[in-house]
């Protein structure tokens, strides 16, 4: 992976967690300290180990680790869609078409999670293909 489409991995990770951040506080109040606690660690965990994969030489491990986390933090986003926690504004369920409310959100932060879930992707096939050469 060169420079530039590392600096595109970060700036695209930094809007993601600017957007996760928004929609984590307005989660249930006694959810704080919970799924969206977790949904945090999991998102800081994948820049952590995008850093420690751009700083290693061999990076096959800790590209694995991060595909991992990476479908980890895709789950617990999914899980608190399913669990309905996207539909609530500042700690209390929205009054006006929280159904739709929901859904705007989920697809907004999926889309990103999907993005950098592509370029981790991109990167751990990159990476298979310089060490078979």
């Amino acid at each position: 992976m060169n420079l530039h489409a590392e600096a595109s991995l970060n700036r695209k990770f930094v809007e993601m967690a600017q957007l996760m951040n928004v929609y984590l506080n307005h989660f249930p109040r006694h959810e704080k300290y919970a799924l969206s606690q977790q949904i945090r660690t999991a998102a800081y965990d994948v820049y952590s180990l995008i850093v420690e994969a751009q700083k290693r030489y061999h990076k096959k491990t800790t590209l694995t680790q991060l595909d991992i986390r990476h479908e980890q933090l895709r789950m617990l986003i999914n899980l608190a869609f399913e669990l309905g926690y996207f539909a609530f504004k500042d700690g209390t369920p929205s009054e006006e078409k929280p159904a739709k409310l929901a859904r705007h959100r989920h697809l907004a932060i999926s889309r990103l999670v999907d993005e950098l879930g592509r370029m981790i992707g991109g990167w751990l096939v990159s990476e298979r293909q310089r060490e078979a050469s």
